[in-house]
């Protein structure tokens, strides 16, 4: 079973930066397909981004040429660089594994976008 912790959420102004990190347990992280998603209050969980095992990365639209995921290997750990954030970005934002029989979750970190 993979165990996954995120952090360094919490709240920040419009146009500002945040950065998120999800650390794994296991011995085979560089194998798993890794992902950050987002659900704000009253609605369904959304992705926003993935990494493979070989670095390729995918981002929902929304987030596109803001946010910038990466993944250090060694550090079993996966970010999330957020810029020129938003109050629409707000929700708790979750890292996920994903791997042969592994659909892994952590328990979220509360962004919050405000003035």
């Amino acid at each position: 079973q993979v165990r996954l912790v995120e952090s360094g959420g919490g709240l920040v102004q419009p146009g500002g930066s945040l950065r998120l990190s999800c650390a794994a347990s296991g011995s085979i992280f560089s194998m798993y397909v890794m992902g950050w998603y987002l659900q704000a209050p009253g609605k369904q969980r959304e992705l926003v981004a993935t990494i493979t095992a070989g670095g390729s990365t995918d981002y929902a639209d929304s987030v596109k040429g803001r946010f910038s995921i990466s993944r250090h290997n060694a550090k079993n750990t996966v970010y999330l660089q957020m810029n020129s954030l938003k109050p629409e970005d707000t929700a708790v934002y979750y890292c996920n594994a994903r791997g042969p029989n592994l659909d892994a979750w952590g328990q979220g970190t509360l962004v919050t976008v405000s003035s």
